[in-house]
């Protein structure tokens, strides 16, 4: 994911949004777009999924973006899960394939039971899941975020946050905009200031940084073949080697989830051996 020189304004005598705008993302890693409220946030998400052609510069893109808006139009004439089947087929799935994951992500964020009911009559937040399903359902290569964690309940942030991760270590590439600074913290492989002027500056050092303190997971498993485990693993684990092809991953609690899932369902394959939960200080 390239934008190279990118710029964007609404008008040849309007103000330039963003100006000289140099990013670039590749698979696997997870991006922070920071900013003030207007400083062009979303509209570098819009670029970056083609829904705007930028003014000067280009945008390249490995392969099909899903995205999710700062706003959902819920007035549209479908019920969730007829909405979530037709953006399947857009983005080339079978019906069946796109029925499947649509009822396993609606059932992960718990609105399994919704399927059928017209998005006009769900509430704000059941309706923000739906959003955020239409997104997560065609395994994109490059994943848009606009403040997708907003109305959701805290259960559903989680999910959303094992979900931006997963795709991160299935080598997606993600770029998220949210308002709390610990969002996917310990995760984000880079982050950009959107500073208001149509600048777009990197974050200084720090971002891969976890977020001190607190419980954390200790996960051992043992890779029969020994091969080694993807680099890039939800929580960024401290790794030790132990007796044999066994490893212990040591990892913030916040984390543990998406990291047994991404664990138990990519490759190589592992067998879990032990999973202990430690508290802040202890040995």
């Amino acid at each position: 994911m390239e934008l190279a020189a990118v710029g964007k304004r609404y008008g040849r005598r309007e103000r330039w949004v963003l100006r000289g705008v140099d990013l670039a993302a590749g698979p696997g890693e997870l991006v922070r777009i920071t900013g003030r409220n207007g400083s062009g946030k979303s509209t570098l998400l819009r670029l970056a999924a083609g829904i705007e052609r930028p003014s000067a510069g280009r945008v390249v893109r490995p392969g099909p973006a899903a995205y999710v808006p700062e706003r959902f139009p819920p007035a549209l004439p479908f019920d969730a899960v007829t909405y979530l089947l037709r953006v399947g087929r857009v983005h080339g799935l079978s019906a069946e394939r796109a029925r499947r994951r649509a009822g396993e992500w609606l059932d992960r964020f718990g609105v399994a039971d919704r399927a059928g009911t017209p998005l006009s009559r769900l509430s704000k937040g059941t309706c923000q899941k739906v959003a955020v399903v239409q997104a997560l359902l065609p395994q994109a290569r490059v994943l848009l975020l606009d403040e997708a964690w907003t109305g959701l309940d805290p259960q559903a942030r989680a999910v959303l946050d094992e979900a931006a991760a997963e795709r991160a270590a299935a080598g997606g590439t993600v770029l998220f905009v949210d308002h709390d600074p610990a969002r996917l913290a310990g995760l984000t492989s880079a982050a950009y200031l959107v500073g208001g002027d149509g600048a777009v500056r990197p974050v200084e050092d720090g971002v891969r940084e976890p977020v001190p303190g607190g419980p954390v997971m200790e996960v051992e498993v043992d890779v029969p073949d020994g091969s080694p485990l993807p680099a890039a693993l939800p929580g960024s684990p401290e790794a030790t080697a132990l007796d044999g092809t066994a490893v212990r991953l040591v990892v913030p609690a916040a984390h543990s989830d998406a990291l047994l899932r991404r664990l138990l369902l990519g490759r190589p394959a592992v067998r879990v051996l032990a999973v202990r939960r430690r508290e802040e200080g202890e040995r």
